[in-house]
């Protein structure tokens, strides 16, 4: 059986291969893992393909969880993959994440494609219509941006806001700022695509922001467990 492991900034996250699509998603925090509960659910893994922008020590853990007779390939941005070219200036300097993300978008959706990840930090990506990621930003996740100005500043609170379009107190205040702005980039890198540019929202932040994105958009999660199982398929032939 192959597994698809995406290790997050916060989230470790995994499904099993079932038709070259993702099966049933399960995961836990990355402050929660515990190495003997993951060998015991990655047991039957004979193969395993995996993302980690968590750091070292996680791969490590992750490496150490599965069983030893599986071959296990990490992926890693690169030029080109699945019919994607990455024109980052380093392209190996790409997030592991973002790449796969993209590669996930390509199997839904044709076309100039914006993808908007909502998580510990928002990263909003476009791909054009040859198939070419031309090029991409990252911001604080919504909650990040909401604890630093509750962390900084002596009078403003840890908002708890709700949306509105003229907001008439601080928490509404603060909450529609924050995500406005993170809306504003992403409707904004979508103009730059051009009309008809399909926007994808994902991410475990992304419900927070649907209320102030004016532009059709379509919701979809587990976009890097996509990504892997389409480069399981090549990986692994």
């Amino acid at each position: 059986m192959v597994l698809l492991i995406d290790a997050g900034n916060s989230r470790l996250k995994w499904a099993w291969l079932c038709d070259g699509v993702p099966g049933n998603e399960a995961g836990t925090e990355l402050g929660a893992l515990d190495t003997v509960s993951l060998r015991a659910a990655w047991r039957d893994a004979t193969a395993a393909v995996y993302a980690c922008v968590a750091g070292d020590v996680i791969d490590a853990l992750l490496r150490a969880a599965l069983p030893s007779g599986a071959a296990v390939h990490r992926v890693r941005a690169e030029s080109t993959a699945c019919g994607l070219v990455n024109l980052y200036d380093r392209p190996g300097q790409l997030g592991a994440d973002r790449w796969l993300a993209l590669i996930g978008a390509r199997t839904l959706e044709a076309g100039p494609l914006v993808v908007a990840t909502a998580g510990t930090a928002t990263t909003v990506d476009a791909l054009d219509a040859a198939d070419r990621f031309v090029g991409g930003h990252i911001l604080p996740g919504l909650h990040m941006m909401l604890q630093s100005l509750a962390r900084n500043t002596a009078d403003l609170p840890h908002a708890q806001g709700v949306p509105a379009i003229w907001p008439r107190n601080t928490d509404d205040a603060i909450l529609n700022g924050c995500a406005g702005a993170q809306a504003a980039l992403i409707e904004r890198v979508q103009g730059r695509l051009g009309d008809g540019a399909t926007l994808l929202l994902s991410g475990g932040g992304a419900d927070a922001l649907v209320p102030h994105i004016g532009t059709a958009f379509r919701r979809v999660d587990n976009l890097v467990l996509r990504g892997l199982a389409r480069i399981a398929a090549d990986v692994l032939k």
